[in-house]
């Protein structure tokens, strides 16, 4: 009979040792963690509760003054308001049954917990702003009726229950798998709400309801950003990429169909895309060179100043008079000259030179147009009165100054120019990616990483850099020449230095170095000023707020570029893995 020993233990090692002994000692549970585990077992009957009240109150009357707010004043019929809360409430049930329901298996793979805290968070804020605005224009928080209460209430019980419920660990979302059919059908649904969104937004003239869809809308986006949505909606994004650019293009489309012949707000519509369409050539020279222009404004003012004096404006000083689509072509000509000649003989500085001397170009510009008045020099432009009267385009028989009847609706003529802007616009963002997907676009990614290595490996720098001046004051002045026929004058006070500022802006708020960033920048720029006139005298303070808000906790903008992301987040070693690997995929892909 055979007995068998167990090996002996191998002595531990010297660092295991200090291990062992420099190891805190082992901590009984405390009163306080007893309370954390009873509070985190009560957050989801909270959170419950909260999305309950929250949505009842809503049935109740808000206001007792008929006039606050689209009238919140009738119980058992809900306003615009109340069914913005009762949408908060109805995703925190849906984000309540992922974390613990018949969802679970969604919320296995979207961090349901914190996507709820955000939506408490948000839903108190927008409860509490409400309140205010009600208080505000009612006389007193006295004109506020119960409902108004009760739903504020619920909030701050959801609020509670958010912040209370665990985060449980989830799967990674870019492994998600999901049939083709489905992440087809998810762009479709997502492009239709931002169509009906948009139009939603512009058909409001009551300044309070903006803010507060806007509230609403940041909840949404902020608990679907913490919920890890947007990352696998970034993935099925770049898989279907042509999908997404035909629906994002038919959705623009069919905008103005939406708006039941308003010009007003087609007038604001056109004025984003020539926006847009300007800052995408600021962006080649920005976003992906790395060049600080701050003069550019004076290049989509040489394409509307050529565009003016070839019109057939009776207060026009050229005699020739060619084709529109002529004039387009020359108008872009003309700026891309004056981008070489301010380019030639300034880049060879960089950096805060550089900034000072297109400062110094656009200023130069503006002063020029309003001496060009047969006094000072020659008369071309009539000085600081400008080229007016400049007739409507028309081109191939559409006259744009008529309206016209399509399907039934009335397109005015402002929406006539934004079909017009809005090829413009296919163009330009067709120029844009190409070249920053060319070897001229890494070129210039590389000039503005490092311009000294870039150097040294063999890139042409001052080549490239006036190229960017060059393509960049071609895309600008493509725009002016239609906005020249859009405004029916162009005067010299258009094209002064903060619109240079504005243009730069939108770059840096949307997102350096991308397509989506510049248009949301533009968006944002364009439809808050003339959406917010209540506050006028503080709008450009708010939007410096903003700014230095973005600036500490999201540099890379809104949507940015994963190598700008990296960038500005080079401590992220999973950050840097992704991007690493999208990299590999992209060149396996070329």
């Amino acid at each position: 009979m055979s007995t068998s020993s167990a090996a002996p233990t191998p002595p531990a090692s010297p660092e295991d040792q200090d291990a062992q002994l420099n190891a805190p000692p082992p901590t009984e549970p405390t009163w306080l963690d007893g309370m954390r585990e009873r509070l985190g077992a009560l957050a989801w009957p909270l959170g419950l509760a909260g999305a309950v009240i929250l949505i009842a109150g809503c049935w109740l009357s808000w206001s007792y003054t008929a006039n606050v707010l689209q009238d919140l004043s009738i119980s058992g019929y809900p306003g615009t308001i109340q069914i913005f809360a009762i949408i908060l409430g109805v995703v925190a049930i849906v984000l309540l049954l992922m974390y613990r329901g018949p969802l679970r298996r969604l919320g296995s793979w979207l961090d349901s917990a914190a996507a709820l805290s955000a939506l408490g968070i948000g839903s108190f804020a927008f409860m509490t702003l409400t309140l205010v605005i009600i208080a505000y224009q009612s006389g007193g928080l006295i004109n506020i009726n119960p409902g108004g209460w009760v739903s504020w209430l619920g909030s701050v019980v959801l609020a509670a229950g958010g912040l209370l419920l665990r985060s449980r660990e989830t799967k990674d979302a870019l492994l998600a798998s999901v049939p083709s059919w489905l992440e087809i059908v998810t762009i479709v649904i997502l492009l239709a709400i931002t169509l009906f969104g948009a139009a939603f937004a512009l058909g409001q003239d009551d300044g309070g309801v903006f803010v507060l869809f806007f509230v609403v809308l940041g909840t949404l986006m902020w608990a679907l950003a913490r919920s890890h949505f947007f990352t696998w909606l970034g993935l099925i994004a770049q898989k279907n990429r042509q999908v997404l650019m035909l629906g994002a293009f038919v959705v623009a489309f069919l905008f103005p169909f939406t708006q039941g012949g308003s010009d007003a707000n087609m007038s604001i519509a056109t004025q984003v895309i020539i926006f847009a369409a300007t800052a995408l050539g600021l962006n080649i020279v920005v976003g992906l060179a790395g060049l600080l222009d701050l003069g550019y404004i004076a290049f989509l003012g040489a394409g509307a100043y050529t565009a003016a004096v070839l019109s057939d404006s009776a207060f026009a000083t050229v005699g020739w008079k060619p084709p529109f689509l002529l004039v387009v072509v020359l108008g872009a000509c003309v700026s891309a000259t004056l981008g070489l000649i301010i380019g030639t003989p300034t880049l060879r500085v960089s950096g805060d030179y550089l900034a000072i001397v297109t400062l110094a170009f656009g200023e130069i510009f503006r002063l020029a147009m309003g001496n060009l008045d047969g006094i000072n020099g020659p008369n071309l432009t009539h000085g600081p009165n400008g080229v007016p009267a400049i007739p409507d385009l028309v081109v191939f028989g559409w006259d744009f100054g008529q309206s016209h009847t399509v399907f039934g609706i009335v397109l005015g003529r402002f929406a006539n120019y934004y079909f017009l802007l809005l090829l413009l616009a296919a163009f330009v963002i067709l120029i844009f990616v190409r070249l920053n997907n060319s070897r001229i676009g890494r070129g210039w990614v590389a000039i503005r990483e490092d311009e000294k290595a870039a150097e040294a490996m063999g890139v042409n720098v001052f080549g490239l850099k006036l190229f960017a001046f060059a393509s960049g004051a071609f895309l600008a002045g493509m725009a002016g020449t239609i906005k020249a026929h859009q405004d029916v004058s162009v005067t010299p006070d258009q094209y002064v230095f903060l619109n240079s500022a504005f243009l730069l802006a939108a770059i840096v708020l949307g997102g350096m170095g991308t397509v989506a960033g510049v248009l949301i920048g533009s968006v944002i720029l364009n439809v808050l000023p003339e959406k917010l006139r209540f506050i006028s005298d503080y709008r450009l303070l708010i939007f410096g707020l903003v700014l230095v808000i973005m600036m500490r906790f999201r540099p890379e903008g809104i949507i940015a570029s994963q190598r700008r992301k990296l960038e500005f987040h080079e401590d992220d070693e999973g950050l840097a893995e992704r991007i690493e690997q999208i990299h590999l995929e992209e060149e396996a892909t070329a």
